[in-house]
């Protein structure tokens, strides 16, 4: 089986850290729909339907509007009418949600440091390691 290089693996070490300190914190989890959901809803240009994130998932509409209501359960998003269309529905941010994705930022932020600190720390080691071993000073 190959084995994963340390920069290969960085990006998931920084995502599995950052999700492992989301479930540990007070608060509701978010399933992996949800958040995906959340992101696009925060960090993509809206406005947002039901039908619009349902294409941009490739989920069913009954599926993202659970998502919905579970993320409007917690506060994170709302649903407004169109003002242009009453009959449709537009998904809003709301001040828990901008919240929270500033709490994802900075927990993304606290594990990148920590993973390329380690990073940084295993190369000086395997550094130390081959010029005791060489008899050189790394050169």
């Amino acid at each position: 089986m190959r084995r994963f290089s340390d920069n290969e693996t960085i990006l998931p070490r920084i995502l599995r850290e950052t999700m492992v300190a989301l479930i540990r914190r007070e608060g509701a989890d978010l399933t992996s729909r949800q958040f995906a959901v959340f992101m696009i809803c925060y960090v993509e240009e809206g406005p947002h339907t039901v039908r619009g994130l349902a294409e941009r998932t490739k989920l069913p509409k009954p599926a993202v509007s659970r998502v919905l209501d579970r993320l409007g359960a917690i506060g994170l998003t709302r649903r407004v009418a169109d003002p242009r269309d009453k009959r449709s529905v537009l998904v809003a941010c709301t001040a828990e949600g901008f919240t929270f994705l500033k709490l994802v930022r900075s927990l993304l932020e606290e594990a990148a440091q920590t993973t390329l600190h380690i990073d940084d720390k295993d190369a000086d080691k395997e550094r130390d390691l081959k010029s005791q071993t060489t008899g050189t000073n790394g050169v």
